[in-house]
């Protein structure tokens, strides 16, 4: 009889890790279910779409393309971003203290402050090379701005 106590024992534990991930399962199948329902209404907009182009913006886009760059919790995102000569790049503010995007390289452009929950636009230069840029109000956040 021994035996058989370790063996209920197992069972019940498994059963309850059964439970437990099949309640598990059925909530992320309705949070998927939610993420694929905002999924279409925030890539609706126009001015989203480019956002979500923005990070994997080793791909150059064309010399008039608007890309985006966020700061948010005291960081540039994305932080390293390649574009073509002369593309317009937007800058949103959606932290809690105002910001600046300064190239550091040759001063080639400087946003000025931008204020929370506020934007920016300046011209990528039209020489290729890597820019460095930060914010001078918060010298340790940093980024690279590629122009190809």
């Amino acid at each position: 009889m021994p035996s058989r106590r370790p063996a209920r024992l197992a069972l019940a534990v498994a059963l309850l890790c059964l439970t437990a991930v099949a309640g598990c399962s059925d909530s992320d199948n309705n949070s998927s279910s939610s993420d694929s329902s905002s999924a279409p209404a925030t890539s609706a907009p126009a001015s989203t779409a480019p956002a979500s182009s923005s990070p994997p913006a080793s791909a150059s886009p064309s010399g008039n393309a608007k890309t985006k760059i966020t700061i948010n919790n005291f960081k540039f995102m994305p932080d390293t971003i390649t574009v073509a000569p002369g593309t317009k790049i937007t800058v949103t503010n959606n932290d809690t203290t105002t910001h600046t995007l300064t190239a550091i390289t040759d001063k080639a452009w400087n946003t000025g402050d931008i204020a929370p929950g506020k934007s920016a636009t300046f011209t990528a230069p039209t020489k290729p090379g890597a820019y460095k840029y930060m914010c001078t109000i918060h010298p340790f956040m940093k980024g690279t701005l590629t122009v190809r």
